[in-house]
């Protein structure tokens, strides 16, 4: 009797440590396509920036989150290995989600040399 409640013991634990592990259904964000067309810094990428992520407390002139402010072109391109990641991932903005499209803008730039154009 007691080794069939032993062997209880091991199946019930078994069963909770699995039951409590990450579902393997936790899929990863969308890849990003770029299909090589020329994205403009101006026109594209500043816009999108100076909306979501230059506001107060975030990237503004003066701060210290992440990579810093990203008020211009020379800020936004030292920080491009870092926006790409955060924007790729989904990490950022923090307060609002941008479209795929305009993932698409950023990173599809920066992997293009991120010109200043």
């Amino acid at each position: 009797m007691k080794k069939f409640h032993l062997v209880l013991l091991v199946l019930a634990s078994v069963f909770f440590i699995l039951s409590c592990s990450k579902s393997s259904s936790n899929t990863a964000p969308p890849a990003i396509a770029c299909d090589g067309t020329v994205r403009s810094f101006i026109t594209d990428v500043n816009p999108i920036i100076q909306t979501f992520c230059n506001q107060a407390n975030c990237h503004t002139n003066g701060s210290v989150n992440g990579p810093g402010p990203l008020t211009n072109y020379t800020q936004i391109f030292n920080a491009r290995s870092v926006i790409r990641g955060a924007v790729a991932s989904g990490l950022m903005p923090q307060n609002a989600t941008l479209t795929m499209a305009q993932k698409t803008a950023i990173v599809c730039w920066i992997e293009s040399g991120a010109p200043n154009n």
